[in-house]
């Protein structure tokens, strides 16, 4: 997680450029220095764009970026907590089990957070009835617990794919709305359409602004739940290995 923030502060600053910068010529010589307003690329910048964008359009795209990071800083924090350390919950569930005490080692799963220790628990209380029964229930119980990690995810993706729709469809009635101000005023001058045409495209801007951002996020969920359920997989195989050193090797119809 620190890593992912780290690497989203270099994005941003390496984004955020001097306000200053050289125009030159066909031959290669500087002509002219251009002042460019830096306030024009921070907040206030966004701020003035996303006024000049119109509210209808802009707001239905704020509105998914809202939500999304809302989707997104739910499955975060979610996944955060469900992230076990696998190898110590083995090894005490190991050593109560070789003391012959499951109960114990049913105990330690209930007070451990994440999937892991659910799907692990699972397996325990069905490890008299031999390991087919364990095998059984940790495949059933992992389906769950993976639709669960998983939850909220479509949800990201929509507002992926609506955003920039949202701005493509500001963008072609802003395009109409210029053509008929040409039609209106039967000139095809510059300063008729630059307006209309500028916000029009304001709208396409940000919503592929929103898309970049829940994109990012969504990739790295994606990654975590990758990461859990690796983790899930693992555990489990090394339990019933742990159950079979232990003397729960043999089935129920043995």
């Amino acid at each position: 997680m620190r890593k992912f923030l780290a690497l989203l502060m270099i994005l941003c600053l390496t984004t955020i450029g001097p306000g200053n910068f050289v125009m030159a010529q066909d031959g290669g010589q500087p002509s002219e220095t251009v002042q460019v307003d830096e306030a024009d690329y921070g907040h206030q910048g966004l701020k003035k764009r996303f006024i000049e964008g119109g509210w209808l359009f802009m707001s239905a795209v704020l509105i998914c970026l809202i939500l999304g990071l809302a989707f997104c800083i739910e499955r975060i924090i979610t996944l955060n907590v469900a992230t076990t350390n696998t190898d110590k919950l083995l090894q005490k569930i190991d050593a109560s089990l070789k003391e012959g005490d499951l109960e114990g080692a049913k105990e330690i799963c209930k007070k451990t957070q994440g999937p892991t220790a659910s799907i692990l628990h699972e397996g325990l209380k069905r490890s008299k009835d031999g390991i087919d029964a364990v095998e059984k229930s940790i495949v059933s119980y992992g389906a769950v617990q993976m639709g669960l990690l998983e939850k909220g995810l479509v949800w990201i993706a929509l507002f992926i794919a609506i955003a920039p729709m949202l701005g493509f469809m500001g963008t072609v009635l802003g395009m109409i709305d210029a053509f008929d101000r040409i039609a209106a005023a039967n000139d095809i001058s510059p300063s008729v359409v630059a307006g209309g045409i500028k916000i029009a495209l304001l709208t396409t801007v940000f919503g592929l602004i929103v898309a970049i951002i829940l994109q990012i996020f969504y990739n790295y969920i994606v990654s975590k739940v990758d990461s859990v359920v690796n983790r899930m997989e693992d555990a489990s195989i090394s339990l019933v290995d742990i159950l079979v050193d232990n003397g729960y090797g043999k089935n129920s119809n043995n």
